[in-house]
């Protein structure tokens, strides 16, 4: 029994060593990509009412076929330090110069900021342009999720009451729906499992509704709907997981 498991191992072994082994700067891989992303973005439409730049962070996984076609599902958090008309959003609780009161009858120190996330689907192609290798080259892909953002709004020592738990709801502009845009860039994939990366410009737009039952700033519920777009620029790592062919020598 136990020399029939060694030789099973013997075997196995021998199989996953031997199985095919692939060379991208000569060979069209197909191959499942592990991506950490950052992006740059500005927004546009209604989004510009409250928020300024931003940036998002986070990841995904894609998978590359032969005919370089590209599938991907992808998460991305959204942040920023740039919020739009703080008089306007905290109207109902602001004194004549502005100021907010806290429960202790002094002003309190308000920071806002822009948080959200990004769950997307994206398909595309890659053309073999301006590309060092098979597997490198101009691409373009079309994305489809959902998005939602958000202020949030930070007081000093957590002392402003009307701003905590319950009522900062009222305040925080909570909005997303149906995300769809597209994006196109230049992906590199090398033979080493460190270069492997790419660069794209993308555009976002969101068929967005207020997501909370009332807003103080309106006395009412807002049924209104949103166009808001994010544009902005994207640098992804990525890490392949094909089984990389080793360097070839040639003796005379």
């Amino acid at each position: 029994m136990r020399k029939l498991l060694l030789l099973f191992v013997f075997f196995s072994f021998i199989g996953l060593h031997t199985q095919a082994q692939k060379r991208v700067s000569d060979t069209t891989v197909s191959t499942v990509l592990i991506q950490a992303t950052y992006a740059f973005q500005i927004p546009g439409g209604d989004l510009t009412e409250y928020f300024g730049n931003n940036s998002t962070i986070g990841g995904g996984v894609s998978y590359k076929t032969y005919k370089n076609w590209l599938f991907g599902a992808f998460g991305h958090f959204i942040f920023g330090d740039q919020v739009n008309n703080r008089a306007e959003i905290l109207k109902g609780i602001s004194t004549s110069e502005g100021e907010v009161i806290d429960g202790n009858g002094l002003y309190t120190s308000l920071a806002l900021f822009e948080r959200g996330f990004h769950l997307q689907f994206k398909a595309g192609k890659l053309f073999n342009l301006l590309g060092s290798n098979p597997n490198s080259g101009i691409y373009v892909q079309g994305s489809l999720g959902y998005l939602m953002h958000r202020i949030r709004i930070e007081t000093q020592f957590g002392t402003a009451p009307q701003l905590m738990d319950d009522y900062a709801l009222g305040y925080d502009r909570m909005r997303g729906g149906l995300a769809y845009g597209g994006e196109i860039g230049y992906l590199l994939m090398s033979n080493s499992r460190l270069l492997n990366l790419s660069v794209a410009l993308e555009l976002t737009q969101v068929s967005a509704k207020s997501l909370r039952d009332y807003d103080f700033a309106l006395m009412r519920k807002d049924d209104k709907s949103y166009t808001d777009q994010y544009f902005g620029i994207r640098i992804s790592w990525m890490i392949p997981t094909y089984k990389r062919a080793p360097q070839q020598f040639y003796y005379y």
